[in-house]
């Protein structure tokens, strides 16, 4: 399973849609669905917001794993 920096990297990447497009925090806040402020605060302390990752993974049609286990990365 992948620690807090492994899930946002692969949630940046899924959000860049594999282009070179640089996602920011914000980007990464907003799909979500916390504030900026929010996600600063998880951010300083390495806490995985599971529930917006849950719920932008059911928006998009995105399998879960994809973005919490290395096995099913999105970047190989």
């Amino acid at each position: 399973m992948r620690d807090f920096n492994g899930v946002m990297k692969e949630l940046k990447l899924y959000l860049s849609n594999n282009s070179n497009v640089k996602i920011l925090d914000k980007d990464v806040a907003e799909a979500i669905g916390i504030t900026q402020a929010n996600f600063a605060t998880i951010k300083r302390r390495k806490s995985i917001p599971y529930k917006g990752i849950l719920e932008f993974c059911e928006a998009q049609k995105l399998c879960c794993s994809e973005i919490f286990f290395e096995k099913n990365s999105l970047t190989t």
